[in-house]
């Protein structure tokens, strides 16, 4: 098959696939600990080999010229992210055979509410250095000791003799790493094989995913298939699949679950699920943007302004966790000033075209819902109360939405996150942006407010898309969803140093770039991040953060840093 033949994979194909899965399944099972983390280090030698090929189809199934500035979002989205997520499974897996845990060398610590932390950021020297001023942490949920933790990590990665069946992993149709990393996680933490559904929109990726995943798919444990929906929907009513995942949509996960129209209400009514196998997910939502109010300078207010919008544009908006919904503070003295920056960050970034299907429906969804919304840049602005659609209503799109909320201070942080957890649909991703004196004054207010929040990816003068990228984070909802109630999903995704049971990943990033930062007491070196939509080194900086991830050199790191200091 040519990498231009995106026909759908026909049913004896698939049949015949599901076949070959549950053989190469039963040999995984018999396959040393040792032997699974080789198998790793060669995924992770092929990802290299196609890295460019990868990032460019992934760039023209966007649309995007491979040589625009926001081309450095397939880089990193693509294979950069699937070589970390390699090389942490395959360190995970060494760990275990050598009688050890994926947990060695990581710090555990405290978090609010008496929970466990594990430090998964910086983990090394080099880590430090490439993302100065950063860290991230994965949350337990409270009365889980750190002696569970431990107990606990590996999964079932270390279990030999153990056959996880064969898996369903449709992949997602927005970020090319996702359908790899998805099927990574089912191999890794359960054993299982993947056949793995590409979505249409990266049916032309599919055989460099194969080349990327030569070793995985020579060793019998994953197929990659083209098809659409109806390819899908054989696919979740085989009798050889065990397990579905899912990466999409609340609706395409109900009308798998109950069906639709009629049936669904009967088989909802009567508890009844048409999908005979377990199933976990990974569903989006409208994820907040918390602005605590302080006194910014005038600088400030400009690079957090392009922080908000850059959250949103990312990905010409379609990420399931653009940040959707801006959160401030109506007795904020600077709130006007604020949204004055946020337009002229709106209207400053590179054009592009949004190109996911459905995006003008939505669009038009989103102006009929507001009509006196403004167009600024190729993007619409809009006031909204609480309770209006655009808390509901995930977009993925271009559209960006403002709320205020009275009060400041803790009394502000806590309506905020009130509003996040009771009024806005999905349980994702949360982003907070606040000055490092304010926090401090806040203190243990402010550390409540971030605990309260319920939210399975949280970020800190961050965007939550920065913990999707760190192969040691967790990527999944908030605990608590069912296949009746599914909100952004069920279980986790990622989570590399394979943690039993955890609640959530934690971000936290400087308030300004470097050399602000210094200037003002931060201690970080970090510039303008990488993943802004107005850099103008993003698609160099995505390169060589590719390039340094295949071979993890202080020598390939310097190119790194000198492209991202040009941003």
């Amino acid at each position: 098959m040519s990498v231009t033949d995106t026909r759908a994979t026909t049913e004896s194909e698939l049949d015949r696939a599901v076949e070959e899965l549950k053989v190469g399944a039963e040999r995984w099972a018999q396959l040393p600990v040792a032997d699974r983390g080789a198998l790793f280090r060669r995924v992770h030698a092929s990802i290299a080999g196609v890295a460019e090929e990868w990032a460019t189809l992934a760039a023209e199934a966007k649309h995007v010229v491979p040589s625009a500035p926001y081309a450095g979002e397939e880089w990193m989205t693509g294979p950069y992210g699937a070589l970390e997520s390699a090389a942490t499974y395959a360190q995970s897996y060494e760990a275990l055979a050598a009688g050890g845990s994926p947990l060695d060398g990581l710090a555990v610590g405290t978090a609010p509410g008496g929970r466990v932390a594990v430090r998964v950021l910086p983990r090394t020297a080099k880590e430090w250095v490439l993302f100065n001023g950063f860290r991230a942490e994965v949350w337990m949920p409270p009365g889980v000791t750190e002696r569970q933790v431990r107990a606990e990590a590996g999964l079932r990665a270390g279990k030999v003799g153990e056959y996880g069946g064969v898996g369903l992993v449709l992949g997602a149709g927005n970020i090319s790493s996702i359908a790899p990393l998805d099927a990574f996680y089912e191999l890794v933490a359960h054993n299982r094989a993947s056949l793995v559904k590409l979505n249409p929109t990266f049916a032309a990726l599919i055989e460099v995913y194969r080349k990327a995943l030569a070793p995985l798919i020579e060793a019998g444990v994953v197929r990659v298939v083209n098809g659409d929906g109806a390819v899908g929907a054989y696919l979740t009513r085989h009798g050889g699949i065990d397990k579905v995942h899912i990466t999409g949509s609340a609706v395409t996960h109900d009308a798998i679950v109950w069906g639709t129209g009629e049936e669904a209400r009967r088989r909802r009514a009567a508890n009844d699920p048409q999908l005979p196998v377990p199933i976990t997910s990974e569903l989006g939502g409208v994820a907040p943007m918390i602005v605590v109010p302080g006194r910014w300078s005038a600088a400030d207010l400009r690079f957090q302004a392009e922080h908000l919008v850059s959250m949103r544009l990312h990905n010409a908006g379609h990420n399931c966790v653009a940040g959707q919904l801006v959160v401030l503070s109506a007795d904020w003295d600077q709130k006007d000033a604020f949204l004055a920056e946020l337009r002229r960050a709106l209207a400053a970034m590179p054009a592009r075209t949004p190109w996911y299907p459905g995006t003008d429906a939505k669009v038009a969804r989103a102006e009929r819902a507001h009509p006196d919304a403004e167009h600024v840049g190729g993007s619409i602005l809009m006031e909204v109360a609480p309770g209006d659609p655009a808390c509901t209503d995930e977009y993925f799109a271009p559209v960006l939405a403002w709320t205020q909320l009275p009060g400041a201070g803790a009394d502000f942080l806590r309506g905020a996150v009130g509003l996040a957890n009771d009024s806005l649909y999905g349980t994702l991703g949360a982003n907070v942006v606040v000055r490092p004196q304010d926090r401090a004054a806040l203190g243990a207010a402010f550390d409540a407010a971030i605990a309260d929040l319920r939210y399975g990816n949280i970020a800190i003068n961050a965007w939550t898309g920065v913990g999707f990228l760190l192969p040691g984070g967790t990527w999944g909802a908030f605990p608590g969803h069912t296949v009746a109630d599914v909100g952004s999903g069920m279980d986790v995704v990622h989570n590399g140093h394979l943690l039993s049971g955890p609640e959530r990943t934690v971000v936290t990033g400087p308030f300004r770039p470097f050399p602000r930062s210094v200037l003002h007491g931060e201690l970080s070196l970090f510039p303008k991040p990488p993943w802004f939509s107005g850099s103008r080194s993003g698609t160099e900086t995505g390169r060589q953060l590719t390039r340094y991830a295949a071979v993890p050199s202080w020598g390939r790191l310097i190119p790194v840093l000198l492209a991202a200091f040009r941003a």
